[in-house]
């Protein structure tokens, strides 16, 4: 049985009892390893399961053997004619992790409901077809449209000198 893992941004393809190498992971050696992201599941009656995008219930459980860090890379930098030359290294630090149980529980089936008779068919579309005809569409009606008062400028004028009377 093996298992296709997401972990970090990147995808590993594990098998029980093989050791893979992950980025460093902020545990003790010794300690539990243990992923739900699993992509896809295969190996077991040759059937292949894959994931939306992971496979839900499915989990790979290892242990976390021992930290290092890989071989050291060169970085040179270099511009020609420029008298520009730039020497560094780097060494990635690491985990080994072994594996120890893939697990692959599918999901709880879904309960089917039994199948209606004929004569329990009929009296739903019976139902069902009571209530539409109960419920007719009203038309709505169209509010009246109310007149505003326009006061013209001799309406104010006269409002104004009975206001300071």
């Amino acid at each position: 049985m093996f298992a296709i893992i997401s972990t970090d941004g990147k995808q590993y393809h594990v098998a029980q009892g093989e050791t893979i190498r992950l980025a460093r992971i902020r545990a003790e050696p010794g300690d539990a390893f243990e992923t739900d992201q699993v992509l896809a599941i295969g190996g077991e009656e040759s059937e292949l399961k894959l994931g939306k995008p992971v496979i839900v219930g499915a989990k790979v459980q290892g242990t976390i053997l021992q930290h290092g860090r890989d071989k050291k890379v060169i970085v040179f930098k270099r511009k020609r004619r420029k008298t520009y030359r730039r020497k560094y290294g780097h060494r990635q630090a690491h985990t080994l992790v072994k594996i120890d149980k893939i697990i692959a529980k599918a999901p709880a089936a879904k309960k089917v409901a039994p199948e209606k008779t004929a004569s329990e068919k009929a009296a739903v579309k019976k139902t069902a077809a009571k209530k539409a005809a109960t419920t007719k569409a009203v038309p709505k009606k169209a509010a009246p449209k109310k007149a505003a008062a326009k006061k013209t400028t001799t309406n104010k004028a006269a409002d104004k000198k009975s206001t300071d009377e």
